[in-house]
């Protein structure tokens, strides 16, 4: 039986999409992306241990578990999916596993490192590298240190000091969920890379990236156009990670014109 997410709409438009945001995050993080597109209404669920949906259960799979929630969600079997890095990868691995794959698929970021390795192997081993050292530091009890580290690559750019009080806490309590999805993230235990299941994905696939973004981001975006039949990118000048926060009109301008090539 798979978690209830809590679900939220973001704009009134004709459309219907799933929005599935970032590690640490919450649905409501797509609302800067949302007011810049009027003619879709977002699906934006929490993912499981944030927001307001209920943690992941012990024992259990976290990428693996949260795909099959999501897709509890009837938004799920719709066109159009949307995601941003976690939420890409799990978008993507919703559409991999559909009978009939969404028409769109846009991935924002995923941060799927294990396909680094087919493009640019010694920036993978280093992922690998920090992520050790990570580890070592959270089970040291450095679990802020392991929070004000994570934000900085992957944050908004915002320095950990000048974020408010309660987003430092609710940061550092949900860091371990960082370390459960390397399984799927770095390890590929999902079997998302197995030779042809990507060549077989018939969607539209759309991969935003912002210039500023972790170099490995790039690697990740060159080995899925490498693979993906229908595959193009977008590269969002000056953003980093967080485009959808930062840079929402930008974003927002690739996707209504990825949706008008096929309107």
């Amino acid at each position: 039986m798979s978690l209830s997410l809590h679900c939220r709409r973001l704009g009134r438009g004709p459309r219907d999409a799933l929005a599935v945001h970032c590690s640490l995050a919450h649905g409501e993080a797509f609302a800067p992306l949302a007011a810049h597109l009027p003619m879709l209404s977002l699906h934006a669920p929490d993912l499981p241990g944030h927001g307001r949906s209920p943690g992941m259960p012990e024992g259990q799979d976290y990428h693996r578990a949260a795909t099959a929630a999501l897709r509890a969600l009837p938004e799920a079997e719709g066109s159009l999916l949307i995601g941003h890095s976690l939420g890409a990868t799990l978008a993507l691995r919703m559409a991999l596993e559909r009978e009939s794959p969404p028409e769109t698929l846009v991935l924002i970021e995923p941060v799927l490192f294990a396909a680094a390795a087919a493009t640019a192997p010694e920036l993978l081993q280093s992922e690998h590298a920090d992520a050790v050292r990570i580890g070592r530091a959270f089970e040291a009890g450095e679990t802020e240190a392991v929070a004000r580290e994570f934000t900085a690559r992957w944050g908004d750019g915002r320095p950990w000091e000048s974020l408010p009080r309660e987003a430092r806490a609710r940061f550092t309590a949900q860091i371990p969920l960082i370390a459960a999805t390397d399984p799927a993230l770095r390890l590929d235990n999902g079997n998302l890379l197995a030779p042809g299941r990507l060549e077989g994905l018939t969607s539209r696939v759309l991969l935003i990236r912002g210039s500023e973004s972790p170099p490995i981001v790039a690697a990740i975006h060159a080995a899925l156009l490498a693979r993906l039949p229908q595959a193009r990118e977008r590269v969002v000048e000056g953003a980093g990670h967080m485009a959808p926060v930062t840079h929402a009109a930008e974003v927002a301008e690739a996707i209504a014109s990825e949706l008008a090539l096929i309107a």
